[in-house]
């Protein structure tokens, strides 16, 4: 059965900044998307902000196993009532959410967090190196010990942010900072993954390994199949029929 994406983007940078569109002419949202569509095994729509709803439908999102997002100018324009019907499906229902970027202040990734999730940050075309902290782990398969990315916006610690459940990438930049740019949580029955390259002006999202690393965030992500509770409420008549 194919993995059901929906891949969110505000999609405003491409229609305000030349230069973002002219590296991603249809989108960053459709860049992101396309790779999953050659992938195999998904089954892959988009949803940007200035549709009805933010293109999250109750419909929308009640048939979707994963949703990546990817936000930065407008995150004040994202409605509340979309922001706790998200929230809801990923804690209640179990859908997947592959955080980018920028999207570590969303309004989404911080309710889910509890924390600022604020940071350090550079725009001046650092070389960004990925390093592998967690081989083996199944966001990370078929990727080499590191990558690298020419040039990137730094970010840099100190990330506001839980613990995370398991580190898999740390990012190191040109001016000698570091960063947990790979992180995994769990937010009732959801996962959630935090992958930090992508800035816009640049063209992260054409990168093979991170295509791979989002293709293999929204497997990992994916709900099981059994994943809702099957009931609640009061037992004391079964129990009491037990133990006769």
């Amino acid at each position: 059965m194919s993995i059901r994406v929906t891949v969110w983007g505000e999609f405003r940078h491409e229609k305000k900044n030349p230069k973002v569109a002219e590296i991603y002419p249809n989108g960053m949202h459709e860049a992101i998307a396309e790779p999953l569509r050659k992938a195999g095994g998904f089954e892959v729509r988009t949803a940007t902000l200035d549709q009805p709803e933010h293109g999250l439908t109750e419909e929308v999102l009640n048939s979707t196993d994963v949703l990546t997002w990817w936000g930065h100018l407008a995150h004040k324009d994202v409605d509340d009532a979309i922001v706790e019907r998200v929230y809801r499906r990923v804690v209640l229902g179990g859908m997947g959410l592959v955080m980018l970027h920028s999207g570590h202040m969303s309004k989404i990734f911080r309710k889910l967090m509890g924390t600022s999730c604020d940071l350090k940050w550079r725009e001046a075309d650092d070389k960004e190196i990925l390093w592998v902290t967690r081989p083996g782990h199944p966001i990370l398969a078929g990727i080499d010990d590191h990558f690298v990315l020419l040039a990137e916006e730094m970010y840099g610690e100190y990330f506001d942010i839980p613990e995370p459940m398991e580190t898999l990438l740390i990012s190191t930049f040109t001016g000698g900072e570091c960063f947990r740019s790979g992180i995994t949580y769990t937010r009732g029955l959801g996962k959630i993954f935090y992958f930090r390259p992508g800035h816009e002006t640049y063209p992260t999202y054409h990168d093979k390994n991170v295509q791979r690393v989002i293709e293999n965030a929204a497997r990992w992500c994916a709900p099981a199949a059994n994943t809702a509770p099957v009931a609640f409420g009061n037992r004391l008549k079964g129990w009491m029929e037990a133990k006769k």
